[in-house]
């Protein structure tokens, strides 16, 4: 069932209630990126499902915000969600693969690129019955090197990447993002609670940088349970 859900920022966007709805990691990736997108810029972002990444950072400085997404449905989806918007001319949804961005973009002709990418590889965990979320979760139509590959080709010589995952995949994202000449130089950490593990990771990395690494303070999403610290509502209340 479809519905229809208000940001903060004002704009609104159409989702499927039975199929994948945006979650807080998209959250605190357009949060974790939002400061960063300079003056004219040119974003894109990659596997952008709903479109729900386009449009929370739809009011900062970029100049323009592309979304490229595989599934046809999530495809159609953002598509209306931008012209309820009327967001046409800052944002454009692209129906296309990751593994061939070659054949939609010239080489490095982006400033910025985002993706909220799926985290577990296909076999690892439960895969959900639903395809759209088993997509959307596990590594079943791309994979990690898939991605930062693209991004490789995407990114302007010192453009920025901003990733968030699981980290427990750091030693193999900071793996490839070596091996495709892409510095990391902010990471951040999310624990659900204080004295909890970290369950997701922040990553911003910059193409032919100058290595050096800045680690942010752990981000801790819960007082208590169901309880969002002071932080999370501060990010919670600019964007959702």
């Amino acid at each position: 069932m479809e519905v229809v859900d208000t940001l903060k920022n004002g704009y609104k966007i159409i989702q499927d209630s039975e199929k994948f709805k945006f979650g807080i990691d998209a959250i605190l990736l357009s949060h974790f990126a939002f400061n960063q997108i300079r003056n004219n810029e040119k974003v894109i972002d990659l596997g952008t499902g709903n479109g729900i990444i386009p449009l929370m950072i739809a009011k900062s400085r970029a100049n323009s915000i592309v979304g490229l997404e595989i599934q046809e449905e999530n495809v159609e989806l953002a598509k209306r969600s931008v012209e309820l918007n009327q967001l046409e001319e800052k944002i454009q949804i692209i129906h296309g693969d990751i593994k061939a961005v070659d054949k939609k973009f010239t080489k490095h002709s982006f400033d910025v690129v985002v993706s909220n990418p799926p985290y577990m590889i296909n076999e690892h965990g439960k895969q959900n019955p639903t395809e759209a979320k088993s997509i959307a979760r596990h590594e079943v139509l791309c994979n990690l090197e898939d991605i930062i590959s693209a991004v490789d080709y995407l990114l302007k010589p010192f453009g920025k990447f901003f990733m968030i995952h699981r980290p427990f995949r750091l030693p193999e994202i900071f793996s490839l993002l070596t091996k495709y000449k892409i510095e990391p130089k902010r990471m951040e950490l999310v624990s659900p609670f204080l004295q909890k593990e970290p369950n997701l990771v922040l990553i911003e990395a910059r193409k032919n940088a100058n290595p050096r690494l800045q680690i942010e303070e752990n981000l801790i999403v819960y007082e208590k349970p169901g309880i969002y610290t002071e932080k999370i509502n501060q990010i919670y209340s600019s964007f959702v």
